[in-house]
């Protein structure tokens, strides 16, 4: 059968009443299941452990979304030998099976869409579009990968020697761990396992534990397109435990992780370590964090340069590693876009997820908003001057309001710091080169965009700006898988990009063969 070329998903058209009624449904079916206990999956049986864990609904804590399995090291190893048994088998399924699955995948996602959509919003807080922008992005995934098996497949065999049959392959590495985040909880987990399963690879899976019900939605969905037991395993509980025994174990081939630095540079630093038992250099392919700039240059049209900052740094309450954490504004028109930005911030709908209307819901949890909340406080301590928001919001959820510091220093706490909520540092640059100068300050590197009409200084961005994920004139967050392949320099991970052309590299070794022919 002729597959047709990768387009991306569409979003959903929220014009529509009936868009709307169906996603107001799937919420409110969804809600009657709160509370349910949902277990690890393990080669295809449920499995429990004797300590549970609460997911929580962050816009109303007092709801518990589901309860999970604290998993033991004994749970997590019989994972991992599960893994390792079925690898045997699962690594000479051929490339197109596997790539059907992922192909299945992707249509029951989309037939059971408003579900995901309505998870997203009660489990981790995405507004309508945020979570709706994620499940596409978890079917593009699925759809791009599986095409991307089949050209590794049927690529090109090696330069030939005269007198030899020269070929190439692209084998699995074995048994991985995916370690995904909170919040991309469904596109990030789906990209990253997907990518593993499609290569040959047999996985076992740990979710956040503000995310396992997402998850477990996932796990369904892999289950109903028939994915046989055992490709992929489900362990839910914390990082500092069921992670670490992963990450550790010498039957673990290779790590894929996305999350905070600290956490990233913790595995890498594991997962560097030889085992006994263990004969080879475990794989680690990292996302880490970000501390993104949008550099606003004098010639440029404001409203719009203030309308993609708005977005990207207010979008999903901030909770992106591409979130724009930092405007880096020519002095030319500082006190215009300082003026302009306040206004468009004060225009932004903080509130329940679930409610349509609501741009901003809540952020993750308590921990959060409250590590939030001091970085508010140091940032007015160190000279950043509050022009909008603060420490506070109405309601009974993990509330802010989104918040722009102005005047903020270069190497204030603030601006170097991923903050990871809705707080937007305002800093005065001299001219374009200077904002530059201080877009490059950091010790990350992930996204960054530049509002300028000047072709000259655009580029100087694409040569200077040191970012893995440049952006001209449009907003630094809503990587496209395909045309934005993803990933970071320095501090910001392993630059892996996700959703590229080279990515499924990363699951794969290669291997050689000449043959001497008469």
């Amino acid at each position: 059968m002729q597959i047709p070329e990768f387009r991306n998903e569409s979003i959903t058209d929220w014009s529509k009443s009936e868009n709307r009624t169906r996603q107001d449904a799937a919420i409110a079916q969804l809600e009657t299941q709160f509370g349910v206990e949902y277990p690890n999956i393990i080669d295809g049986m449920h499995a429990f452990s004797a300590e549970k864990f609460n997911t929580l609904n962050p816009s109303q804590p007092n709801q518990i979304v589901g309860v999970f399995q604290n998993s033991t090291a004994d749970d997590v190893v019989l994972a991992l030998k599960v893994a390792a048994d079925k690898f045997e088998q699962w690594r000479w399924t051929s490339p197109a099976e596997r790539a059907n699955y992922l192909f299945r995948a992707a249509e029951l996602m989309r037939r059971r869409r408003f579900e995901l959509n309505a998870a997203l919003i009660l489990e981790v807080g995405k507004s309508w579009g945020e979570a709706d922008g994620d499940v596409a992005e978890a079917i593009d995934f699925c759809e791009f990968y599986g095409r991307e098996m089949l050209r590794y497949a049927n690529q090109a065999p090696a330069i030939q020697l005269p007198g030899e049959k020269d070929e190439l392959w692209s084998l699995p590495l074995g048994v991985g761990v995916i370690i995904p985040p909170w919040n991309f909880p469904l596109a990030i987990l789906t990209g990253m396992t997907a990518a593993s399963i499609v290569t040959g690879n047999t996985v076992v899976l740990k979710p956040a534990s503000d995310s396992p019900f997402v998850g477990f939605k996932f796990m369904e969905i892999m289950e109903e397109a028939g994915l046989p037991p055992g490709v992929i395993n489900l362990v839910t509980g914390p990082g500092s435990t069921v992670g670490d025994t992963l990450v550790k174990h010498p039957q673990t081939r290779f790590v894929a992780f996305t999350g905070s630095k600290e956490v990233g540079v913790h595995i890498y630093e594991e997962a560097a370590k030889v085992r006994p038992g263990q004969i080879w250099l475990k794989r680690v392919i990292a996302e880490m964090g970000g501390k993104d700039a949008i550099i606003v240059d004098a010639e440029t049209d404001l409203d719009e340069a203030v309308e993609g900052v708005a977005l990207s740094a207010f979008g999903f309450q901030g909770q992106k590693c591409s979130a724009c954490s930092r405007a880096i504004v020519d002095e030319k028109v500082y006190d215009e876009f300082v003026e302009k930005v306040v206004k468009r911030t004060e225009s932004i709908s903080v509130g329940p997820a679930k409610a349509f209307d609501n741009f901003m819901g809540p952020v993750i949890n308590k921990w959060a908003l409250e590590k939030i909340q001091r970085y508010i406080k140091v940032g007015q301590k160190e000279g950043g001057r509050l022009v909008v928001g603060g420490t506070s919001a109405p309601g009974k959820g993990y509330f802010l309001p989104p918040t722009v510091i102005a005047d903020v220093h270069p190497q204030a706490t603030i601006a170097q710091e991923e903050i990871f909520g809705p707080v937007l540092a305002v800093i005065r640059a001299n001219d374009f080169d200077h904002a530059l100068e201080i877009a490059n300050g950091t010790e990350f590197g992930l996204t960054g965009a530049v509002y300028t009409n000047n072709r000259n200084k655009i580029e100087t961005a694409k040569l200077q700006f040191q970012v893995g994920n440049l952006y001209v004139n449009r907003k630094c967050t809503g990587a496209m898988v395909g045309a934005h392949p993803c990933g970071g320099f320095n501090m910001s991970g392993t630059n892996s990009k996700a959703g590229g052309r080279d990515y499924l590299s990363l699951f794969m070794q290669a291997k050689s063969i000449a043959e001497k022919i008469e």
